[in-house]
């Protein structure tokens, strides 16, 4: 009994990061954080297209219900900040990922789409910020990507929906907050903790947690 009491409290001290760790990023946390922004910028682009068809059907039935549609565009910041859980690596997946839909092309044009990727970077990263980088349970991540989809919708009604009525102002954000939160954040809590459990996030808190689980 000792023995199992000793060998789990020294695998939950392993998995638990040092003070402050969340503020020093490795060559490893900047790779991985890179090749995930990357990919999710890759599927960005495909998103920027395949949205179409879907958003064509939804806007005629209530206008504002379009925002169901935003959760592609919001995984990336929520999917980084969960595997890196360093400061800043919600900002730095999200614009990445922004970057690559820009440079390749898109209907919105460079500056804006930066733009929209480092608000919802922002959003998400004000809410691991909000736990002080040290919770990453299902509950934090559908806030995480709740946060994104509501700093990117009142950025949208900015930018692209002036003027819009309370009535559509209302149902989008209801609609994008409920696609963040879902997509963005429960469905990246789900992929994060699926790769965590192949072995390659071993160097990462991520990882270590999901060795304690087994």
């Amino acid at each position: 009994m000792s023995t199992s009491t000793s060998t789990s409290a020294s695998a939950k001290a392993q998995a638990a990061p040092p003070a402050r760790s969340f503020l020093r990023w490795r060559i490893v946390d900047i790779v991985v954080a890179s090749v995930i922004g990357v990919a999710a910028g890759l599927i960005f682009l495909a998103w920027n297209v395949g949205y179409l068809g879907p958003k064509a059907l939804l806007e005629p039935l209530l206008p504002g219900v379009q925002g169901l549609l935003d959760g592609p565009w919001l995984f990336a910041g929520v999917l980084g900040g969960l595997i890196i859980r360093k400061a800043g690596a919600a900002i730095y997946v999200e614009l990445l990922a922004a970057v690559v839909s820009a440079l390749i092309g898109n209907q919105w044009g460079g500056f804006l789409t930066l733009e929209a990727g480092l608000v919802q970077g922002l959003g998400a990263e004000l809410v691991f910020l909000l736990f002080f980088y040290r919770r990453w349970s299902l509950p934090v991540a559908i806030l995480a990507g709740a946060g994104a989809a509501l700093a990117g919708g009142i950025n949208n009604l900015v930018l692209w929906y002036a003027g819009s009525g309370p009535a559509f102002t209302t149902i989008y954000l209801i609609s994008t907050v409920i696609s963040g939160a879902v997509i963005a954040g429960a469905l990246s809590w789900v992929l994060a903790r699926g790769i965590a459990a192949t072995g390659a996030l071993d160097r990462f808190g991520s990882g270590r947690e999901a060795r304690v689980r087994v």
